[in-house]
């Protein structure tokens, strides 16, 4: 598979900034989550996941995942995910949605955790497995190159995206992907220290949002 690097730093447009105004709303230098949202694609398409009023909590807005599985295919049959600072888990239940085969949603917050847990269940969603804990732990638990896709939000004050880039680095395999979303755009030369190079990059309002895969496999298949 050949990939070739990609980046476009334009504003979103009118029907694009919408869409964007839709994924929540800011006050002040606040971002106040929306109510709910929807899953755009695939099996639960259209399916509401409601939206709690925690601090730090601002779901993937819906241009943002449209660019993003358009990126990856759409189709994501088979594949092995894991979204790991999963807040709404609108992320990992996009890839269920989509015909992954298994999708780990990871979470702390004991609230956020049980609404997973009930989103699941309401889905049937029987390739979505819910765990409580510290998302960059569960990725250092997975086998070396086990997973096709890992999905890193951090919270946007978090000072652990080091940490985070280099578990998921070994936990995707060849192919494998990276999901990236940031207060700011990553570059090569930082992400060459954990063996990540940049497939995809695309901003939104505030989100700097990336799709990483490994140095390695551009190297092999240039």
């Amino acid at each position: 598979m050949k990939y070739t690097a990609q980046a476009t730093t334009e504003k979103p447009g009118k029907d694009a900034a919408k869409k964007l105004a839709r994924s929540g709303k800011v006050v002040g230098r606040k971002t106040v989550p929306p109510g709910e949202v929807r899953i755009i694609g695939g099996l639960y398409k259209r399916s509401k996941i409601a939206v709690a009023s925690q601090p730090g909590l601002r779901p993937t807005p819906d241009r943002v995942r449209e660019t993003l599985f358009n990126w990856l295919g759409q189709d994501l049959q088979g594949w092995r995910c894991a979204d790991v600072f999963a807040g709404t888990g609108v992320l990992g239940f996009e890839a269920a949605s989509r015909g992954a085969a298994e999708v780990l949603i990871c979470e702390q917050d004991p609230l956020l955790v049980d609404k997973l847990k009930a989103l699941q269940v309401k889905l049937k969603a029987s390739m979505v497995k819910v765990e409580r804990g510290d998302g960059v732990s569960l990725l250092r638990r997975m086998s070396s190159g086990s997973l096709q896709l890992v999905f890193l939000d951090p919270p946007y004050e978090s000072t652990g995206f080091e940490a985070a880039l280099k578990a998921a680095a070994q936990a995707i395999g060849q192919p494998g992907f990276v999901y990236l979303e940031a207060p700011k755009p990553w570059t090569d030369e930082e992400l060459a220290a954990f063996g990540l190079k940049i497939h995809r990059f695309d901003k939104a309002g505030a989100v700097h949002f990336h799709l990483l895969v490994k140095l390695s496999e551009l190297t092999e298949s240039a």
